[in-house]
């Protein structure tokens, strides 16, 4: 267990003694937070706190330990560049080795001093005449010049709203927060949902179960899972040469990289990976009733693909049956369908996925004018790089509206906190005390986006997804390749942003006490 600071400061009871100043905010303490962390502490900014709502880092693989978790990218290449890892157990990682990995990185790189866990951030706002941020806890008030979220797309499960939910009388819970004290041997299960998480546990829950229901509303595209140990000689190769394994993470990422120009330019090129799923599922699954059920019927690509060797036939066990009618109404005992069946059931576990494009944190994160980020968004995330939105001074996303390219999201996390840094630097040679992206810079960064997705999978692909906002636009990728949004995001251009200079401290004082009389 990672030493970590459990408090962010002395008890709630003196608005004097809680409120605290340091340099940098940092929210979440996964991938991006840790990754943040090293990255300040390294270019010699050491006054920095990350906040964590949860009892220690490690983000999304801190709190989804459902049995199965899985990365779906190759641990070599999901995984920090700086701290190459010649250890791992699986080429692609299940959640405790990632998990142990974050906490091992935290300690590594002496960060677990800046680290206080236990702690929600309820607000953040920008207080425009002192030129700081102010970032709420229960227990204290942080006042920070710079305000970085690395919350994740990944942190706020998602749960339908199905009717009578609240009327059944059997467990309930979802994949993000698995309730391990449950025992499942011999009940009858039911899944709602069939993503990726879904893919991973519904193999897991098939031998325990005496039914398993899966209630599936669109079929997932799935891949032969190229998945093999990495225990033997490529460890010890990696330990005693680690060009070699910095030598694998190139070549994965240009095997990431080789399917860019099929889901951002040409999505035909996608057939050959689509034949490949129709002749796994063929393989696999015998009954042409249930094949023609989870056969896609929209590009490849256009929803998250994903990789299972077992899913397919757990799927076609005589304990399983999958139901395709939508769900009318959840009961005490069971399911409603559209059909008029009724299933009953004792556990219904939810595994589908989480809240995107209406992330809580974006209520609580306020700019400029007072308004949230969720308000100046209204349904449809926009960012410059995806890392600075405009109107929000000093403050930069991590993963944030179109960023991410299709391979290893700390690929683009790495990529993200070096532009961050490379602002916060060059503000301090040239005395600058804040900066906020410009209007017309951010609005002709997300036009070029719109115009260069337009004919990728994902857009024209035939499918509804959550890339995609209400009104059809992908809010979620980069339009190109890792390398491109790596060098646009080496060194920032302060000419993209609007620049003010440091308040005196007398007017931080004079803001300081206005904000203390309210």
């Amino acid at each position: 267990m990672v030493d970590i600071d459990p408090t962010s400061g002395p008890s709630a009871g003196d608005e004097e003694t809680r409120t605290r100043r340091t340099r940098v905010v940092v929210i979440g303490a996964g991938f991006g937070g840790i990754g943040t962390a090293v990255r300040l502490k390294q270019s010699g900014i050491d006054d920095f706190v990350v906040l964590e709502r949860a009892a220690e880092p490690g983000g999304t693989w801190q709190v989804n330990t459902y049995p199965g978790a899985q990365c779906d990218i190759p641990s070599i290449l999901y995984s920090f560049s700086f701290a190459p890892n010649p250890n791992w157990t699986r080429l692609y990682p299940l959640q405790p080795e990632i998990y142990d990995y974050l906490r091992d990185c935290v300690h590594r790189f002496g960060l677990a001093g800046h680290f206080h866990c236990n702690q929600d951030v309820t607000e953040a706002s920008w207080d425009e005449q002192a030129q700081i941020w102010r970032v709420h806890t229960a227990e204290t008030v942080w006042e920070a010049q710079f305000l970085v979220a690395a919350t994740g797309p990944f942190s706020a499960p998602a749960t339908p709203d199905l009717p009578g939910l609240e009327s059944f009388r059997g467990q309930m819970f979802h994949t993000a927060d698995w309730n391990h004290d449950h025992d499942l041997r011999g009940e009858r299960i039911a899944v709602v949902g069939t993503g990726a998480s879904a893919v991973q546990i519904i193999p897991r829950l098939q031998p325990l179960a005496d039914t398993l229901t899966v209630f599936q509303r669109t079929p997932t595209w799935i891949l032969p899972h190229p998945d093999q140990p990495m225990t033997g000689w490529p460890s010890a190769l990696f330990e005693r040469l680690p060009l070699t394994q910095r030598l694998a993470r190139k070549g994965l990422d240009l095997l990431q990289e080789a399917l860019v120009p099929g889901f951002v330019y040409k999505p035909s090129l996608l057939k050959g990976l689509a034949a490949l799923g129709r002749a796994h599922l063929r393989r696999q699954v015998r009954d042409p009733e249930l094949r023609a059920k989870l056969l896609p019927h929209y590009a490849f690509g256009c929803k998250r693909p994903t990789f299972s060797n077992t899913y397919y036939p757990a799927l076609a066990s005589p304990n399983v049956e999958v139901v395709t009618d939508g769900i009318v109404e959840v009961q005490e005992r069971g399911v409603l369908t559209a059909d008029g069946a009724f299933r009953e059931v004792d556990t219904i576990v939810m595994g589908t996925g989480f809240r995107m494009g209406d992330n809580p944190s974006f209520d609580i994160i306020r700019g400029q004018d007072g308004r949230s980020l969720a308000q100046t968004w209204n349904g449809s995330a926009e960012a410059f790089l995806g890392t600075a939105i405009s109107g929000f001074p000093n403050f930069f996303m991590i993963l944030g509206p179109n960023s991410v390219v299709y391979t290893s999201q700390v690929v683009t996390i790495e990529a993200q906190v070096e532009y961050i840094v490379s602002c916060i630097l060059q503000m301090d040679e040239r005395g600058i005390g804040s900066i906020d992206v410009r209007a017309d810079v951010q609005r002709e960064f997300v036009r070029a986006t719109d115009r260069r997705l337009a004919t990728s999978v994902w857009n024209a692909g035939g499918c509804s997804s959550y890339y995609l906002v209400d009104g059809g636009r992908n809010y979620t990728f980069y339009p190109g390749f890792n390398r491109s949004f790596r060098a646009r995001t080496k060194r920032a251009d302060l000419a993209h942003y609007a620049q003010v200079q440091p308040v005196s401290s007398a007017a931080l004082t004079t803001a300081r006490e206005t904000v203390r009389s309210r």
